[in-house]
């Protein structure tokens, strides 16, 4: 029996030391920032988005209300909204409210980071630090994991690295506002 305990111990531990890492939660005040992540750019790519959860432990709102990252001549909150059955993606001018005891994601296909004017590649395996500006919680820094090119969420390697452009949000039709 104690053979197999420790085996059992032996393959756990292996388990977790070869999951990727994920970043830490980040905390600034009431907020707290987790599963901060971004996708493996191709080559010679300008644009990358981020994604995190936001989520609001106090009982006053706050707001994101900009974003920076010294790897992106341009970073913005953006929004993936239908309109009249079009897809459109458009900067959040006025940020993004995060409500009391509210839990606010951004994810693929909608609100999300928009990182322009990339000043280099995102390699999977990389970590990426930007700096949130919220209206009460001040700037908070933060590094977004790069997964695999396909990815769809935190500790989602992408299919090995290869692009599955079903899963991909379209942005060929969309247009900015």
């Amino acid at each position: 029996m104690k053979t197999i305990s420790k085996m059992l111990l032996v393959t756990f531990a292996l388990a977790i030391s070869a999951a990727p890492a994920l970043a830490d939660d980040v905390k600034a005040g009431d907020l707290v920032i987790s599963q901060a992540w971004s996708r493996a750019t191709p080559g010679g790519a300008k644009v990358a988005g981020g994604y995190l959860t936001i989520e609001n432990k106090g009982t006053t709102p706050d707001r994101l209300v900009s974003v920076s990252a010294d790897i992106a001549g341009k970073a913005e909150i953006h929004e993936m909204a239908m309109d009249n059955g079009v897809m459109k993606m458009r900067p959040l001018d006025k940020g993004l409210a995060i409500d009391p005891g509210k839990t606010v994601k951004l994810a693929p296909g909608g609100n999300h980071l928009m990182l322009q004017e990339l000043k280099g590649a995102f390699k999977q395996g990389d970590k990426v630090p930007v700096t949130l500006q919220f209206e009460k919680a001040g700037k908070v820094a933060v590094s977004l994991d790069v997964q695999g090119v396909g990815a769809q969420a935190p500790g989602d390697a992408g299919h090995s690295g290869h692009m599955d452009m079903k899963k991909m949000p379209d942005h060929s039709g969309m247009k900015m506002k």
